[in-house]
C-alpha cells in the first residue's frame, strides 16, 4: 500500500507501480468520486464529507474496498492508494488480506507539509475534460485556460487551501498513527523520502527499499 498525507505523490507512484508490476490499482479517492459524478446514494453521502475536508466513514470506505479486492484481477495482488486511513480501517483491511492470504508491504512516502501545500492549492483542472495543471510544475499556456480545448480551469473543492490544510490536519490526528499499528503488526515498512525528486527517482527508491524487504 502507498502511505502518506495528501499530495505526497500516491496516486502517481501507484500508477507507476501499477504498471511495473502489473495488479491493479485501487484508488479509495478515485472510487469515490466515481460515486460522486454518478450521484448515487453513496456518492451524495460521501461529497459532503470530501467538501469539508473530512474523512468518508469507516464503514463506507471499507466496504468499497473489501469488494473491489474480491474481484478476480486482484488474486495476485493490488496497490492501495489511500486506504487505510485510520487503524479501524487497516485493522478491518488485516481481517480481509488474511481471509484472502495476502500479506502487506507499506510504501511510506515522506514530505514536507508546507511543499504539499503549495503543489495541491496550485492544482486547477479543465472543467470539460478534467485535464489537470499545475500553476508551479505544469501550468497552462495561457493562466485559467486548458490548452486542449480552450475551457476554464476551476479549482476542485477538495484542492482549495483552507481543505488542504484541514486534509493535512486529519491525516496527522487520525492517519499518521496508522503506522505504528501496521508495523506493530508485522507489516513490513519501507521509508522513502518523497521530496524534491522526479516520479521516476522516487519509484526507483521504492523498488530499490522493495528489494531490501
Amino acid at each position: 500500500m502507498i502511505f502518506g498525507p495528501p499530495g505526497s505523490g500516491k496516486g502517481t507512484q501507484a500508477k507507476l507501480l501499477r504498471d511495473l508490476l502489473k495488479i491493479p490499482h485501487i484508488s479509495t479517492g478515485d472510487m469515490l468520486r466515481e460515486h460522486t459524478s454518478h450521484g448515487d446514494g453513496l456518492g451524495v453521502d460521501a461529497e459532503s464529507w470530501m467538501r469539508s475536508g473530512r474523512l468518508v466513514p469507516d464503514a463506507t470506505v471499507d466496504r468499497l474496498v473489501e469488494e473491489r479486492l474480491l474481484q478476480p484481477d486482484c488474486a495476485g495482488g493490488a496497490i492501495l492508494d489511500g486506504y487505510p486511513r485510520t487503524i479501524e480501517q487497516a485493522r478491518s483491511l488485516k481481517a480481509v488480506l488474511s481471509r484472502l492470504g495476502m500479506s502487506q508491504l507499506v510504501i511510506h512516502l515522506k514530505v514536507d507539509y508546507t511543499k504539499v501545500i503549495v503543489r495541491i492549492a496550485g492544482r486547477r483542472q479543465c472543467a470539460r475534460c478534467g485535464l489537470l495543471y499545475n500553476l508551479v510544475a505544469n501550468p497552462p499556456k495561457e493562466p485559467g485556460i486548458c490548452d486542449r480545448d480552450g475551457e476554464p480551469l476551476v479549482i476542485r473543492d477538495d484542492d482549495r487551501e483552507s481543505v488542504v490544510r484541514e486534509r493535512l490536519e486529519t491525516y496527522e490526528r487520525q492517519t499518521s498513527p496508522v503506522l505504528d499499528f501496521l508495523a506493530g503488526s508485522g507489516s513490513k515498512l519501507c521509508e522513502v523520502e518523497g521530496n524534491d525528486a522526479s516520479p521516476a527517482e522516487i519509484l526507483q527508491r521504492i523498488r530499490d527499499c522493495m528489494v531490501l524487504r
